[in-house]
């Protein structure tokens, strides 16, 4: 056999080693969580199977989460090219666990989002099936949309589980049907109002930034304003979500501690900004490099505030049926150990770790083609997002937020190039044939001309006051003009498609296997 040959078996198995060193360092997290568990003494001095099974399936659903959930808070960074993707995997695990063990909380619901009535479940044993059950097949339909390379809301996914469970163990009289009436409204709220957001941000920018003479000495004036935006968002936001184990505080209270931190920021970032433009050439790139440490801050913040908040999807079942076994009986709040909490943290960081980058992938640059100024914006919907549906008691999901704000940055991008290409697909239509070094003169014009000069080029157009002149049906002939699509819709339906199913599949799922522990532990 010659040395090319064996070269080529090297590459060959190459992919599979990878994917066996994935498979073997999960495996042995499982395991590791199986022999502290098992060694867990409870108030009778006896190890109990469920809760060291709980415990195994808690530790696999906070890895999925790692591998789906946080490529939303990175993925735009990575895409933008502001972090690479080792930094953002560095930064999202170090947050991610600060946010859970810091911020994650004491006390948790047992019945996540009230969406079932627990004075209907029988006994402190069948509300642990039901909870192994949601705990389990929220897990596995995280992974399967992981394969998929979609990415998913955990939320639904483990309130999904609870319905299906809870409906299997009872009956359809246990679900709270207004409450799953919230959630599925907001499988369109969320991502309606993270994409209109993103892009008002975007527009922003492009007026006051991109569009200008002097780009550079707009973005002095501008990105100042724009971080101290992102200081009192993220503030408010980490005071309100993140830091409710800290500091309870309402709206108002952490509304204006937000904005003196946004004036001191503003203060701090005015003349850095300005002596970092100074070195720079007047031109887009430059513009986008002024964002690239405000988006890094950015991706830390969201990643503290997922892991306070959205650690509680894996470890708030496991929560719940650790104080079930110890109580034999079924509570609406249950404490979080510290054990149980460091499950979470570091099951979301190890799948991160070794599974994320897919996902990362796909959110920061399958999508849609990102750059920093565009990042910025989906970073700042996501948090802003939040803050207006928690005042408006809406249920909303980070992820359908942010993914949501890549869809409006890329649509917005779309609509913006398909009207310019538009009006100058118009002028040389008019003029085919004719003077074309007086047209490309004219439509090279038109390219360095600030938004106010396009705006009366564009109405001398339609007054037949420009010396390039269009008829009114020529005008109007706007759908043969070639369109531009700079959102990948395989990938924007595939998406759509994850967020409908991930209620009904996990709640189907959740039965089955309730019906399966069930008729196992029956005698």
């Amino acid at each position: 056999m010659e040395f090319r040959d064996i070269n080529d078996i090297e590459d060959a198995t190459s992919k599979s080693r990878k994917e066996m060193f994935r498979f073997g360092s999960a495996l042995l997290f499982i395991i590791l969580i199986m022999l502290f568990s098992a060694n867990l003494q409870l108030g009778t001095g006896t190890v109990s199977v469920e809760l060291v099974i709980a415990a195994m399936i808690g530790g696999y659903m906070a890895m999925n989460i790692g591998a789906n959930d946080v490529a939303n808070n990175v993925g735009p960074a990575v895409g933008s090219k502001a972090l690479t993707l080792t930094g953002a995997i560095i930064i999202a695990a170090v947050f991610e666990s600060a946010g859970a063990l810091i911020a994650g909380g004491d006390v948790i619901s047992t019945i996540k989002k009230g969406i079932i009535d627990p004075a209907l479940i029988e006994n402190g044993d069948t509300f642990v099936w039901l909870m192994i059950a949601a705990l389990l097949s929220g897990a596995i339909w995280l992974n399967l949309a992981t394969a998929m390379g979609a990415p998913v809301s955990t939320t639904h996914s483990i309130v999904g589980g609870v319905l299906g469970a809870g409906i299997a163990a009872t009956g359809w009289e246990i679900a709270n049907w207004d409450k799953m009436g919230a959630i599925a409204a907001s499988w369109i709220i969320s991502p309606v109002i993270g994409g209109l957001i993103a892009a008002m941000f975007l527009l922003w920018i492009k007026r006051s930034i991109t569009y200008q003479d002097d780009m550079l000495a707009a973005a002095k004036r501008t990105v100042p304003i724009l971080i101290s935006v992102m200081a009192w968002a993220f503030s408010t936001y980490l005071i309100l979500k993140g830091l409710k184990k800290i500091w309870h505080a309402d709206f108002l209270t952490a509304s204006l501690v937000g904005l003196a931190i946004a004036f001191m920021v503003y203060l701090s970032v005015r003349p850095m900004i300005a002596r970092q433009a100074n070195g720079l050439k007047s031109s887009k790139a430059s513009v986008n490099a002024l964002f690239t440490i405000p988006l890094i801050f950015a991706a830390a913040l969201l990643s503290f505030a997922h892991g306070a908040n959205d650690v509680a999807n894996a470890v708030g079942p496991l929560a719940a049926i650790n104080d079930a076994v110890q109580s034999h009986q079924v509570s609406t709040k249950a404490e979080i150990p510290l054990w149980v909490m460091l499950i979470g943290a570091i099951g979301i960081s190890l799948g991160l770790l070794l599974f994320g980058p897919k996902l990362i992938k796909t959110v920061g640059s399958e999508i849609t083609e990102l750059d920093q100024m565009r990042a910025f914006s989906i970073a700042m919907a996501a948090a802003i997002t939040v803050i207006i549906a928690s005042q408006l008691g809406l249920p909303v999901s980070s992820t359908h937020i942010a993914v949501g704000g890549i869809f409006g940055v890329g649509f917005l991008r779309e609509y913006l190039k398909r009207n310019y290409a538009k009006t100058l697909q118009q002028i040389r239509d008019h003029h085919e044939g004719a003077n074309q070094a007086e047209i490309e003169q004219y439509i090279e014009r038109f390219g360095k001309a600030s938004i106010q000069e396009k705006k009366i080029m564009l109405a001398e157009l339609k007054q037949h006051k420009a010396e390039v002149e269009l008829t009114k049906k020529e005008r109007k002939s706007l759908n043969k003009v070639y369109q531009k699509e700079l959102v990948k819709r395989s990938a924007f339906l595939k998406i759509v498609a994850a967020w409908v199913i991930t209620v009904p599949v996990s709640g189907i799922l959740a039965a089955m296997i309730y019906f399966t522990i069930r008729g196992m532990m029956l005698p």
